[in-house]
Order: C-alpha cells, then structure tokens, then sequence
C-alpha cells in the first residue's frame, strides 16, 4: 500500500487549512494511511512529523504494520499520550495553534481529554481546536490497483461459499443454523471475520429489509441471503434471494421486478454520473411495476476498509461517481405480510461504465 503517499498528501491538505496538529482517531482512517489493524491508536501530525501512539499490547504489531509514522509505546492512553505529545511541540509557538479532530469520531469526552491534556502545558488561548471532516474519507473514497485487488478477492471469497451455503438450506432448518454454516464456510476459506452481521430472513420475514437471523424455521417461500468477508483488511457485500418450494406467479414476478432494476440500476453506473440518478434508474422500473413503496432503502454505497463508505447511492445525493469508486446496487421490494426480495452486486465505477465484480449468477433459486 502507498502509505507514504497517502500521508503525504494528508500532511498537503493540513497545512493548506493552516492547521498546526491533527488527531487522526478513526481506526479505518489510521489503517488507510499507515497500515495498523489493531484496535488500539492514535495517529497524530504536527509540525511536519507523524506519530502512532499505542499501548504495550500491540507494540509488536505496530512495529511490523506501521509505515511513515514514528511508534509510541506508553502505559498512558493513546490519545492523552498523544495530546501531551503534540502539546510540548506547540509549547513554543508564538500565535495560537490550530488542531484538526475528526469531528464524525471524536466524542465529548475524548475532546475533553485532549483538552485537559493539551492544559497542563499550554494556555487554552494558545490553541485551537478545529472540527474538520472528510480529509481522509476524500482520498478512501476512489480505490487505487492494490486496494481494487483485496477487493475483489474478497468479493470472490464470499461467492465461493454461496454454492456451499445453499446446501444448508432446507425447510426444517433454521434462520441462525444457515447463518452460522455460511460463517462457517467463509472463515474456512480464509476470511479474517465477516464484514457484518449476516441476515439470513425467510418467510414473511424475508420483507424485513435488515432481519436478524432468528430460530424460525425456514419453512417455505423466500429467503434473503447478505453477508460479506473481510480479506487483507477489506470488505465484500453481497445478496441473493432464493425460493424454498413453489415458487407462485407473484413471486417470480416480484423477483423478476427487482432483478430489472438492479441491472437497470448497474447500467446506469458509470464516471460522471450523479449518484441519484444511480438510484432513480433502479427506483423508476420498480415504479413501472407499481413496488417503488416497498423499495424503502438507499440503492447503494461505497465499500472499502469499511463496509458503508462514500459515496451513497440514494435520492438527492449529488456527488459525481468517479473512476475507482466500488459501490453496491442493491434494490429491494418488501411486502408486508408476504415476503420480499434483494440482489446485491459490488461494481467498479469505469471511465464508460462499470464492471460486476459479483460473480454469482442471480438466476432464481428454487430449492
């Protein structure tokens, strides 16, 4: 990964904000930019010099992930550890200082810290601290070749298993049995841990858009199968709906009508594009079906480190898709009282239009 790079241009973005100190502490932000997986850290920048702050418990592991960031290891708490660090560079200056916080990740209670932190050497009129938003997330968003490829192995990951799930599928079965059998098969395969938790939702409960797998039985009718893995640090995100015994005319016709849209949703996609009119492409064919009132979510959204990243997918949304951007398209229609259907595909946003990375046929299954 170009860790350098990343922080570098990072480093361009602060000083062209005037900002003398920056807190990076979202962990997905601190692994895009200097490699550390763990759960504990802080990543700070002053003055021309990045440090990670950590505690004993992952100095071994910071000392081979970190790149481009010098390693603190302290018994103190990474972000009091930090704070008192950037405190004593900025001692000295003669105006007052500016210090970014991240401000979708910093609570209260950790800008109290940093506050009382900063204090003990510094008067408060001496510094500044700034809420800043997006200076990272601006450069995750549009994935370069490596990151592309964990992707797509991940994507490639958790189809694999998708053959093997099926087989769990069966009336007396239950809706935590299949999700805990396709958990299974992907840790089997390699994946470091799941990306979410599974839905797995059958039945009338199939129209539950984020349906918690449940001890019902799977009994007849549609199931709605969404997971994801995670591989070399990155997220996968897939869909598929099947039917266990008869499938009725109005439930080919349901599926039929999603599936319409999702592909019209998947040929609109293209750099350029507006992210609404992504999703209105999906929304006006199920409004051609008369289901644009079961279709109750966003079409899609970004995935990377993390699973729900920019851009979204959705009505109103502005934002222009670019080359590199991988997103979801998953349209959806939930029935009440009946049932419902989602297919998801990830795709790689081109200069003419997209590639599928989901490999999986989205034939309807009916076992």
């Amino acid at each position: 990964m170009k860790y350098l790079s990343r922080l570098n241009q990072v480093q361009r973005q602060l000083e062209h904000d005037r900002l003398d100190a920056a807190f990076i502490t979202h962990l997905a932000n601190i692994r895009y930019l200097c490699g550390f997986a763990g759960s504990s850290g802080v990543l700070s920048f002053c003055r021309g010099t990045w440090e990670f702050f950590t505690d004993g418990r992952y100095a071994e592991q910071a000392r081979k992930q970190i790149k481009g960031a010098t390693i603190r290891v302290d018994a103190l708490p990474p972000l009091a550890h930090a704070s008192r660090s950037i405190a004593s560079k900025l001692r000295r200056s003669r105006s007052a200082s500016r210090i970014a916080i991240e401000r979708d990740y910093v609570t209260l209670a950790m800008q109290t810290r940093i506050s009382s932190e900063l204090e003990r050497a510094t008067p408060k009129s001496r510094y500044r601290m700034v809420q800043t938003a997006g200076i990272v997330e601006r450069l995750r968003i549009r994935k370069d070749p490596e990151e592309i490829d964990h992707i797509r192995k991940a994507v490639d990951l958790a189809s694999s298993v998708y053959p093997k799930a099926l087989s769990s599928i069966k009336p007396q079965a239950t809706e935590n049995s299949v999700a805990a059998e396709l958990e299974y098969l992907a840790r089997k395969s390699g994946a470091e841990k799941m990306s979410f938790d599974t839905i797995v939702a059958s039945g009338i409960r199939s129209a539950l858009p984020h349906a918690r797998p449940s001890l019902a039985r799977i009994g007849r009718g549609f199931v709605v199968l969404d997971y994801g893995v995670i591989l070399g640090g990155y997220c996968s995100d897939m869909t598929r709906t099947i039917c266990v015994g008869r499938a009725d005319r109005a439930m080919r016709d349901l599926y039929s009508a999603v599936l319409e849209a999702q592909l019209a949703g998947i040929a609109a996609v293209r750099s350029g594009v507006a992210a609404q009119q992504v999703d209105a492409a999906a929304r006006n064919v199920l409004r051609s079906h008369k289901l644009d009132k079961y279709f109750t979510h966003s079409l899609g959204h970004g995935v990377g480190i993390e699973i729900h990243e920019s851009p979204r997918l959705a009505k109103g949304e502005a934002q222009t898709l670019e080359t590199g951007m991988v997103v979801t398209i998953e349209p959806g229609a939930y029935v009440p009282g009946k049932g419902g259907v989602r297919i998801e595909d990830m795709v790689l946003v081109t200069e003419t239009g997209c590639e599928v990375l989901t490999p999986t046929s989205k034939e309807l299954v009916i076992r």
